[in-house]
């Protein structure tokens, strides 16, 4: 199927099976796309803001330089779809599947990401400024040179994250878990980390935190 460059704004598409459909730079303002099977699609440049994306299946999607600002993706799954410098500022992804994703120069500010599964997911320099990441798992996530300004990651799991670089500051790390957590050179000016879970944790000096 190809809806290349086609304007599909406010199309109804709930529950579609759009397995490898070609939808590059193809506008879906507003489209509902709610449980719709866009696995191996390929979205990049698309415009998808205000989708409503909810339980849709992108596994493997390609999403690269795609505008999601306001999308619904809440239990989306998105395991190892590509979402290079994608935007989804306000995007809700609510306890979304986002295994081995690669975000990386993605802008996700003010994006919920609340229960997601973030598990080895790439977001290397994106921009997550005011970002909620409340009882999410980013284990083996990558967050090199990342932005998450002023973000929330209460209760969130870390282990094993590489945050080299990281701008934490003014975030609320309170009762993550940090074990083997790198922040080595990371900013964590004014970062809340009251009841956070330390082991083997590297702080910004290099240094390993147990406690």
């Amino acid at each position: 199927m190809n809806f290349k460059r086609r304007d599909l704004s406010g199309a109804d598409l709930t529950g579609a099976n759009l397995r490898a459909a070609n939808f590059h730079d193809a506008r879906l303002t507003g489209a509902r796309l709610a449980g719709a099977n866009l696995t191996e699609a390929n979205l990049n440049k698309a415009n998808l803001s205000r989708a409503e994306l909810a339980g849709a299946v992108l596994r493997d999607a390609m999403l690269y330089a795609a505008v999601l600002d306001g999308a619904r993706l809440a239990g989306a799954d998105l395991t190892d779809a590509l979402m290079g410098v994608a935007r989804l500022t306000r995007a809700d992804l609510t306890k979304a599947t986002l295994r081995s994703v690669d975000l990386r120069k993605a802008r996700l500010a003010e994006a919920i990401l609340t229960g997601a599964d973030l598990n080895a997911a790439a977001l290397d320099f994106a921009f997550l400024r005011g970002a909620r990441f409340d009882g999410a798992s980013l284990k083996q996530a990558r967050l090199m040179g990342a932005e998450p300004v002023e973000a929330s990651f209460v209760g969130a799991d870390l282990t094993g994250a590489d945050a080299l670089g990281a701008n934490f500051r003014g975030a609320d790390l309170s009762n993550a878990r940090l074990a083997g957590t790198n922040f080595r050179r990371a900013n964590l000016y004014e970062t809340k980390l009251e009841g956070a879970l330390f082991k083997e944790t590297a702080m910004p000096d290099g240094t390993l935190r147990e406690q």
